[in-house]
C-alpha cells in the first residue's frame, strides 16, 4: 500500500530523495562546558559544528519543563495571580505557572502549582499547548492547561512567592491580553487559545 501511494504521489518520492537543505541540517555538539548552575537553571557553553563545516560557540540556558494553568471558577470566571517579577521590575497579572520538579509528572506539577499559588485543585486538566518558550538560547518547554472543576486544596504556599489572587471575568482577561495589560507570554498564549474553545461544560467550583 505504501509503495502504491508513493508511486501515485511524485511529491512523496521527490521528498524522500531530496537531500537535507542547510536549514534542515542538524548542528553538531562537538564539546560542552558547564558555566554556572543553581537549583533552577544551568548555563553551558557548547562548541558547535555548522552545516557548512565551520564551528561556533553557543551559550545555552537550561530551565527544563514548566507548566501554566488557566483556572476557571466557572465557565465565565478565571483566577489570576499578581506578583512582583524581579527581572521585569514590576508586578504582573498572570495565571499560575512554575517549574516541574524532579520526579513529577507534568500533571502532578500542574496540580501542585495550582495548590501553591491559588489554593485549589482541578478535577480536570485540559491540555492547551506544549511549546518552546524560547527557540534560541533557552532550553525550556512549557505545558499549558485549562484547570476546571476547582476544589479547595491545603497545599502549603511556596515560601519565596508573595501572591495576590483575584477572580476576573474571562472577557476582561481577554481584553487585558489584547490591550497589553497582561505581558506574561504563557498567560497570553493560554488566554488566546482558551478564547477559541467553547465555554460549555467547564462546571462550577467547590469553594
Amino acid at each position: 500500500m505504501d509503495g502504491e501511494r508513493s508511486q501515485k504521489n511524485p511529491r512523496t518520492r521527490e521528498a524522500r530523495r531530496r537531500p537535507l537543505r542547510r536549514a534542515e541540517t542538524p548542528w553538531r555538539t562537538l564539546s560542552s562546558k558547564p558555566i554556572y548552575a543553581n537549583k533552577w537553571i544551568s548555563l553551558r557553553e557548547d562548541l558547535v559544528g555548522l552545516p557548512d563545516g565551520r564551528t561556533t560557540i553557543y551559550g545555552v540556558v537550561t530551565c527544563g519543563e514548566c507548566v501554566g494553568l488557566l483556572p476557571f471558577l466557572d465557565r465565565d470566571t478565571v483566577l489570576l495571580v499578581q506578583q512582583y517579577r524581579y527581572v521585569a521590575g514590576r508586578p504582573t497579572w498572570e495565571m499560575p505557572t512554575g517549574g516541574v520538579h524532579a520526579g513529577e509528572t507534568i500533571e502532578q506539577a500542574a496540580q501542585r502549582e495550582l495548590g501553591e499559588e491559588i489554593g485549589y485543585r482541578a478535577r480536570r486538566l485540559v491540555r492547551l499547548s506544549t511549546y518552546h518558550t524560547s527557540k534560541s538560547v533557552v532550553d525550556e518547554t512549557a505545558h499549558l492547561f485549562l484547570a476546571e472543576g476547582l476544589s479547595r486544596a491545603k497545599t502549603p504556599p511556596d515560601e519565596t512567592e508573595f501572591i495576590d489572587v483575584r477572580a476576573f471575568p474571562f472577557d476582561t482577561v481577554l481584553r487585558m491580553v489584547l490591550d497589553g495589560e497582561i505581558v506574561d507570554g504563557m498567560t497570553i498564549i493560554a488566554v488566546l487559545l482558551a478564547a477559541r474553545r467553547p465555554r460549555r461544560g467547564r462546571g462550577r467550583s467547590s469553594r
